[in-house]
């Protein structure tokens, strides 16, 4: 996805819901004032439109580094501390989140600006002559908006019950282009259950329609991981099995040779099932910024570190991932996940779809691909871990936890298993987000999260 910074000016249009924006980020040729009704008239607009959403969807706020902030701080119990001077983010860290957090607005706007950027390629790519051509674009608009709104209902709504009829508060779906202040909507939140069922909608037709390998771009495989994702969240087993064997077994993806090769790549690893493209032209890594210490790009003393309690997690003093971590100047202990500034920000790696066909194997009892053993120690025996003989549902949530730990899993995987975080249950008022002020202020038909 080598994204290159152009640039459009969407001249005279005002972000009220931020549905739409006209930030220098989102520009798209350069130099020029053009009307977006313009644009998108023309194939290479259309385009532009839609590499503009790739962009959004992989910024600093959103999956190039603020969504893993925001789950990680709010669900790591001891593993991490937050030492930094962002207030923000040490909200996150204390659970004490305010309705003018920055960081939540910002997730909150850029996930809408990709979302609208979304629904106009949706809604103008006729002008896409080539049916193949205009698939893959339509394809991919899909899995972006798809992908964010995933993001939106975890953070923001209360927790997918499996069985459940989940008519909790969820994310307003937006589903057709804003363009101009006339357009503008006030929408209302709909509840989990439509958000998932959207989600899984524009997954599901994206898969359809793209093709099997797209560079650097979204294609079946990459989608196909994204439902596994999806359907693990809401306790899916069969479909998320299923969904992560397809992937294993007929992707050209490997896993890496060395668990340290899978991180700090300015191209994509060839376990990355799909990364969001990172480079001096588009903007920084923002895991590194707040994972890195100032001589390795991020900011000075190490706003976030890992705390002895991770080491103990782990079951052999030779596991390569025990010791992924360097020494700020500080002392404060660093994860060497995130050390280079300019790295790709892996979204799905294929290690996780190993543990997501094991458990989802474990649960129902079944040994679909593989059993959930042989997966189990495929994943250690990359990390130099001694192999297991024998395995367990908590052996296979630990391993997991081992090998995806400061991704941005830990505020979803909390909230799915359950248990507590700092003696926090994993379904309170805390770990669910508030609606920015902002947007309450603008939109009355909006319902705040309780606590907030």
């Amino acid at each position: 996805m080598n994204i290159k910074k152009t640039i459009i000016k969407f001249s005279g249009i005002l972000s009220v819901l931020l549905l739409i924006s006209c930030d220098d980020n989102l520009e798209l040729t350069p130099q020029q004032d053009i009307e977006v009704k313009d644009v998108i008239t023309t194939e290479k607009g259309v385009k532009n439109v839609l590499i503009a959403a790739y962009e959004v969807a992989g910024s600093n706020d959103l999956l190039g580094g603020g969504i893993h902030n925001a789950s990680e701080l709010l669900g790591n119990d001891q593993l991490i501390n937050f030492g930094g001077t962002f207030n923000t983010l040490r909200q996150y860290s204390i659970k004490q989140i305010t309705v003018i957090n920055t960081d939540v607005s910002g997730i909150w706007i850029d996930s809408y600006r990709a979302i609208n950027q979304a629904n106009i390629v949706l809604a103008n790519s006729d002008v896409i002559k080539d049916e193949e051509e205009r698939s893959r674009l339509e394809g991919e608009a899909k899995f972006i908006r798809g992908a964010v709104y995933f993001e939106l209902i975890k953070l923001f709504g209360k927790t997918y019950q499996e069985g459940g009829q989940n008519t909790q508060p969820g994310v307003p779906l937006v589903l057709l282009p804003t363009l101009n202040l006339d357009e503008i909507k006030e929408p209302s939140r709909n509840t989990v259950e439509e958000v998932y069922t959207q989600i899984l909608t524009d997954l599901t037709e994206a898969y359809n329609i793209l093709p099997e390998a797209n560079a650097e771009f979204a294609d079946k495989y990459v989608v196909k991981a994204l439902m596994a994702r999806v359907y693990l969240q809401q306790q899916a087993y069969e479909e998320a099995r299923d969904a992560a064997n397809e992937v294993i077994q007929n992707s050209a993806f490997e896993l890496q040779d060395n668990y340290e090769d899978a991180f700090n790549n300015p191209e994509d690893a060839r376990e990355d099932i799909f990364a969001w493209q990172i480079t001096i032209q588009n903007g920084r890594n923002e895991m590194n910024t707040h994972w890195a210490p100032e001589n390795f790009g991020g900011r000075t003393g190490l706003d976030i570190a890992v705390n002895d309690e991770y080491l103990e997690i782990f079951d052999d003093s030779d596991d390569e991932r025990r010791t992924f971590f360097y020494n700020a100047d500080n002392g404060r202990r660093a994860s060497t996940k995130w050390q280079e500034q300019y790295a790709n920000v892996p979204f799905i790696r294929l290690a996780e779809l190993y543990l997501i066909r094991a458990e989802a194997n474990e649960r129902l009892g079944t040994t679909e691909g593989d059993s959930p053993l042989n997966d189990i120690n495929r994943i250690r025996t990359r990390a130099n871990a001694a192999e297991l003989t024998a395995i367990t549902l908590d052996d296979i949530l630990l391993e997991r936890q081992r090998e995806l730990a400061f991704e941005g899993f830990a505020l979803h995987d909390l909230k799915r298993l359950g248990g507590s975080v700092d003696g926090i249950d994993a379904n309170d008022d805390k770990l669910v987000l508030p609606i920015p002020q902002r947007e309450m202020d603008a939109n009355p038909n909006l319902t705040q999260n309780p606590g907030y």
